[in-house]
């Protein structure tokens, strides 16, 4: 799905946009004016420091704020927009090819996220080429940050949040430790989207202490000019989905850190490296963390069940956050629930499984994705909020009961106990074979 392109980067830990961590300030500086040990900004020296003597500099900071220590060298350099481009489309990119962006497409146009004919590698590589501020390659263990005005206030936290990102690589071991590499999160998405939302909570945090700690006015008067003036044409254009999913890292992240942060300070956010989250779920309610883990839904094979010509695309986990973005964030506004609704519908989720199948012959696909709740209760909820999405989007019911919501023998939505089953086709005898191998939703 659309996550696949998380997990070509996933070696590669990203600031993003500084707009990120900029918009997310006012909400810090409260939290830390409340904490005792609080100190307020250096004064600025007359005559600054070399850049490599601010970044030593910062470097001490930011292990004293976070309380661990570097253990091995670090390869830091700064780099220049132009040097970024290069970098995203040759590196970054590399390995992300054309058919498997357009397979991605597929599925999320399926789930009415993109259109079938968005170029997603293209605007990948644009959204990411004017979004990164900085980002450590926890492979080659070098650091950059993007400065093509030089080493300012906005270069400078965003080194701190990079170097938050060398912190936690040299101490816990990202791609191993952590298993943020690209073979364990085709596996197991939701787990690398949670242990993402965590490394980048802990880096925004740690970047947002250094700033209001150790800043300095001219610091802050660079960031200000930043925030006033600061234009994202291609994010802005980005669909709805990819706008709220490109900021959840750092979003949703960070408010996670933050719970953690509440109990023990850096010793809780520590200690989560040692029992990471395993989902989104336990990143939006950190109620949830460390207990409640996702079940796992078994899928059948439809290959034989479909017939010949018919090759399976991709199978995987949609996860919650992925089920509200579904529910709320579609290219087209008109079948949108409002987010309250989508999260609400999303929030007793407790496992999931989808299937993709497109046929050789044509251009027929089979979407199928089979969802459980908490409880029938909220496998309820769920179904209910699902074929108010789906008569928004494909229109009146062709069939409709207490047990399944159907479309023109092409779509349909089917409540069994604590389990919910969507099926989309664009091909009504596909769509028949399809449901018969979900007995228990026929």
């Amino acid at each position: 799905m659309g996550k696949k392109i998380s997990l070509s980067l996933v070696a590669i830990i990203i600031s993003g946009c500084v707009l990120i961590s900029a918009g997310l300030m006012v909400g810090a500086f409260f939290l830390l004016k409340s904490q005792k040990n609080y100190t307020p900004p250096l004064v600025e020296a007359t005559e600054p420091p070399s850049v490599d003597e601010q970044m030593d500099m910062i470097q001490q900071q930011v292990s004293a704020i976070r309380g661990l220590e570097m253990n091995a060298e670090l390869k830091r350099d700064m780099m220049s927009s132009a040097e970024l481009q290069d970098v995203v489309m040759n590196d970054f990119f590399k390995d992300y090819t054309l058919e498997e962006a357009q397979q991605d497409v597929d599925v999320l146009s399926a789930l009415g996220l993109l259109e079938p004919d968005f170029e997603l590698l293209q605007f990948y590589i644009d959204l990411y080429s004017e979004q990164i501020a900085g980002y450590y390659d926890s492979t080659t263990k070098e650091m950059y940050v993007i400065g093509d005005a030089g080493f300012t206030g906005l270069e400078r936290m965003t080194y701190a949040h990079e170097f938050t990102h060398v912190l936690q690589d040299q101490n816990y071991d990202l791609e191993n430790g952590m298993k943020l590499n690209d073979d364990y999160c085709e596996i197991e998405s939701e787990y690398c989207a949670g242990v993402t939302a965590l490394v980048e909570g802990d880096a925004v945090l740690s970047e947002q202490y250094w700033f209001l700690s150790e800043s300095t006015d001219q610091d802050k008067n660079d960031v200000s000019e930043f925030q006033s003036t600061y234009k994202s044409p291609v994010y802005d254009s980005a669909p709805a989905y990819m706008k709220q999913d490109f900021l959840f890292p750092y979003q949703q992240g960070f408010t996670f850190v933050q719970s953690l942060y509440a109990d023990k300070k850096w010793k809780s956010v520590d200690a989560a490296y040692g029992n990471p989250p395993v989902s989104t779920e336990q990143i939006l309610h950190p109620e949830k963390y460390p207990d409640e883990k996702p079940l796992k839904v078994e899928l059948p094979d439809l290959v034989g069940t479909l017939g010949d010509g018919w090759t399976e695309i991709d199978r995987g986990v949609i996860g919650e956050w992925y089920t509200s973005l579904v529910l709320d964030s579609g290219i087209d506004s008109a079948f949108r629930l409002d987010s309250s609704t989508a999260a609400d519908a999303a929030a007793g989720w407790g496992g999931d499984g989808y299937l993709y199948y497109d046929n050789a012959n044509s251009e027929d696909y089979v979407f199928a994705w089979l969802s459980t709740w908490d409880d029938t209760e909220e496998a309820v909820a769920f179904f209910t909020a699902s074929k108010e999405y789906g008569t928004l989007r494909w229109g009146t019911p062709s069939a409709d009961d207490a047990k399944k919501t159907a479309w023109q023998d092409a779509v349909s939505m089917s409540i069994n106990g604590d389990q919910v089953l969507w099926i989309i086709t664009n091909d009504s005898a596909a769509y028949a074979k399809a449901m018969t191998a979900f007995q228990d939703f026929e």
